[in-house]
């Protein structure tokens, strides 16, 4: 078992086997996290480098905690202690990386493209954990992985992304993971977060929230991503909150069994009202945890595990 290609990009890049492969042998590593040492020797030997010169807290911590309960040995590099800040390119510190041997190289980065750029000159293995407002594909995989679990399926579900879709690299891996595993999308947010031609992906548009959410199986909510605006593109936080925030109120016209997820981090009462965020309906903490075993599985099948 091993997946079709070397590197993980984008959703856009893996195959319908592919995404089943990940998610089953994720739900095997599960396991492992629940015992009383979290340790298995799966890739004793292999080097695993978490290279983020993009602020993180649950990519970078489950990668790591993926990384050392599979006995990879795994080192951490942000940009503030790497050469980036003394003027060296990205594409040096990554060959004086390789020339290291490592097996693997997760990169999160603020420019688009940066992993493809790196997958075409390295031998290692490169793992997308994020790059610019392209893509984000190990968020889309445990994503799906913690829809799996709660519905049984992926196929058939209705599911409801709703805020800033223009700059979320969460909704654009989500659209390309979901519609290929037979999955329904409805996007919902202002029209000045939309992206142009993003019907073409196979999703329904709306700008009313309520229309989107109506009998949805699964409501993704998604922060507002100032960091990647040029200029404001909403009056303010209470009028964008009143048409867009998810209330107990708004949860009544989804499906009576909905799940509510947030890739986080979240702004309460903002897109999210605090009592929901982890009120019954709520999987968020259940996304954090997968997340760990859907890393465990990708440094499994890149590094040669998957050939055991």
């Amino acid at each position: 078992m091993k997946l079709s290609q070397k590197d993980v990009l984008g959703m856009k890049e893996m195959t319908h086997d592919d995404i089943n492969l990940v998610l089953d042998t994720a739900e095997s590593f599960k396991e492992i996290s629940t015992r009383p040492i979290k340790k298995v020797p799966t890739l004793r030997g292999k080097t695993l480098i978490n290279f983020f010169v993009e602020a993180s807290t649950r990519t970078r911590t489950s990668f790591e905690i993926a990384g050392k309960r599979l006995s990879a040995d795994t080192i951490n590099i942000s940009a503030t202690t790497s050469s980036l800040i003394k003027g060296e390119t990205l594409i040096d510190t990554a060959k004086t990386l390789e020339s290291m041997r490592p097996d693997i190289i997760v990169l999160r980065h603020s420019a688009a493209g940066s992993p493809h750029l790196l997958a075409k000159l390295l031998s290692a293995s490169i793992i997308n954990a994020g790059d610019g407002a392209h893509e984000h594909p190990t968020q889309a995989l445990l994503d799906m992985l913690t829809m799996k679990e709660r519905k049984g399926r992926l196929e058939g579900l209705k599911v409801a992304i709703v805020g800033d879709i223009s700059h979320s690299r969460v909704a654009r891996s989500n659209i390309y993971g979901l519609i290929k595993m037979g999955a329904s999308v409805a996007l919902a947010g202002p029209a000045t977060m939309m992206p142009r031609y993003v019907e073409r992906l196979g999703v329904s548009i709306h700008i009313n929230m309520e229309e989107a959410i109506a009998d949805a199986d699964v409501i993704m909510m998604l922060r507002i991503q100032m960091e990647r605006q040029d200029e404001s593109l909403f009056p303010s936080l209470r009028e964008y909150s009143h048409c867009y925030g998810l209330n107990g109120k708004r949860i009544e016209l989804a499906s009576k069994d909905v799940i509510i997820m947030h890739p986080g981090p979240i702004n309460r009462g903002v897109e999210i009202a605090p009592e929901v965020a982890y009120g019954p309906y709520s999987v968020i903490l259940d996304q954090v945890s997968n997340g760990v075993a859907v890393r465990m599985a990708l440094l499994y099948l890149l590094a040669g595990g998957g050939e055991a």
